[in-house]
Parts: C-alpha cells; sequence; structure tokens
C-alpha cells in the first residue's frame, strides 16, 4: 500500500504517491572513504543497492524510476574508476534483468550510449529488446547523460529537420522541442532524490525537472533504504504544487 502517514503537515498537501521519481545515486566514494575501505567497494556497494530500492519504488506505487548512474561529466574520472563502473553495469544487467522480467519492467537506457564498449552498448540494447513489451513499471537508466548534452542533442535534431524542410521554424513550442529530448513522451518527474549531501541537479533532466520536487539526503547512497525513501515520499505528499499558480487552481491537478 502506498506510504500516507495521518495529515500533519500545510493544508490542502498533495497526497498522491509520485509516479516518476528520478534519483541521483550519490556518494559511493565518500562512502567507502569513511568506512577506510577502496573505493571500489563503495561502487559495488552502490550498485547492490539499485534493486532493493528500485523494488521498494514499485511496491510504494511508483510506476516511472529514473537513475542518473554514469553524467558526461564522469567519463573524466580516471580509467580505472571507469573501466569498474563499466564493468559493474554488465554485472547488474546479467543479475537483474529476469527479476526486471518478473516484475513486467521495462528498461530503458538514456544518453550518449555510443561512448561506451560495443559489448556494453549490445548488452544494454539486447536488454531493452528483452523488457519492450513489459508494461507495470518502468526504469530508465541514464548513462553518459548530461542535461546540456540533451538540450544540444535536441536542438541539432531540430536544426537538421528545419535544414531538410521538414519543420518551419514558427511551429516550434515547448511541446515540439520535448519530443526531441530522452524522455520523449514520458511525464516529468514528480519528485528528484539525492542522495549523498549535495544540493544541486549536476547537470540532470535539466528540462525535465523544472517542476519537481527535489529531496536532498546526506545518506550516502550505498545506505539509501526503504525507510528513507518511504520519508522522501511522506515529504513529497506534505508539499502544496502549484506549478507557478495559484494553490486553490492547481491543487486538484496535483492530486490526481
Amino acid at each position: 500500500m502506498p506510504f500516507i502517514p495521518p495529515q500533519d503537515g500545510p493544508s490542502e498537501p498533495t497526497r498522491s504517491v509520485p509516479q516518476h521519481v528520478a534519483i541521483i545515486m550519490d556518494g559511493n566514494h565518500r562512502w567507502a572513504r569513511q568506512r577506510g575501505v577502496p573505493s571500489t567497494l563503495g561502487h559495488r556497494s552502490g550498485a547492490r543497492n539499485v534493486r532493493p530500492i528500485v523494488e521498494a519504488c514499485a511496491d510504494e506505487g511508483i510506476r516511472i524510476v529514473t537513475l542518473f548512474a554514469f553524467s558526461t561529466e564522469n567519463w573524466a574520472r580516471p580509467r580505472t574508476e571507469i573501466d569498474l563502473l563499466m564493468a559493474l553495469v554488465r554485472e547488474t544487467l546479467n543479475r537483474d534483468l529476469d527479476a526486471l522480467q518478473e516484475r513486467d519492467a521495462k528498461l530503458t537506457f538514456v544518453g550518449d550510449l555510443s561512448r561506451f564498449p560495443k559489448d556494453l552498448q549490445d548488452l544494454m540494447r539486447d536488454s531493452e529488446a528483452q523488457t519492450a513489451g513489459n508494461t507495470s513499471f518502468s526504469l530508465i537508466i541514464a548513462m553518459s547523460y548530461g542535461g546540456r548534452w540533451d538540450l544540444t542533442n535536441a536542438a541539432k535534431q531540430i536544426a537538421r529537420r528545419v535544414a531538410n524542410g521538414e519543420m518551419d521554424p514558427d511551429d516550434l513550442d515547448e511541446g515540439e522541442f520535448e519530443r526531441h529530448l530522452s524522455l520523449a513522451g514520458i511525464p516529468s518527474p514528480d519528485l528528484c532524490i539525492r542522495t549523498g549531501g549535495d544540493q544541486r541537479l549536476s547537470n540532470f533532466l535539466l528540462w525535465n525537472l523544472a517542476y519537481t520536487e527535489l529531496f536532498f539526503t546526506k545518506t550516502y547512497w550505498p545506505d539509501f533504504k526503504k525507510s528513507e525513501l518511504l520519508q522522501a515520499i511522506y515529504d513529497y505528499q506534505r508539499r502544496q504544487r502549484r506549478f507557478g499558480e495559484r494553490a486553490s487552481t492547481t491543487h486538484s491537478q496535483a492530486a490526481n
């Protein structure tokens, strides 16, 4: 059942469970440093935490989860760390794909996947193909993704269409622009959770998070458990989502 504690927050809060939750999984390296263990253990612990949190989201009635797994800026990290992260993606897909199938979950990767080794690209595309027909839950993983890259890529697509005579520039509006983004056709996140203590978006879904509710926690990602996920949902439920309008005109929209 959705986590909806007794009302004790502001008047007319949002009572619904967020349907789309984005998570910036941060703090693996600092988790390891705090414990005096190799950073590789931090990344492995973080990778193992993905499945229980995603399953907890599904159990609470959340329909879409988008995970920020590897940013465009992460390519500047040491080669050994990048190789480890790629190995963890392979291991996780090989280990957990069957669990996604059992939950009727669709898996999608977004980002500049062309920068990854071909075998990993093939594995990601094969995983997408195997789960393409699933409809109960959607897991989106942002890999080699950056919000500025996403916006630039959309602008390039639109420019090509205009140059080819397929589109009149005067027909471009927000809806048309959004159809060229990585999350085209997917509702914007209702809630974005960032672990690790930093309070910034770090170039994640810059367009899509325009009116998303933000929840920041100092807990490092490997230690982020279902109890804190529920707290984030509760915090979301206590908020009024006005989308720039008056609360009286938007509450009914937010509660649906």
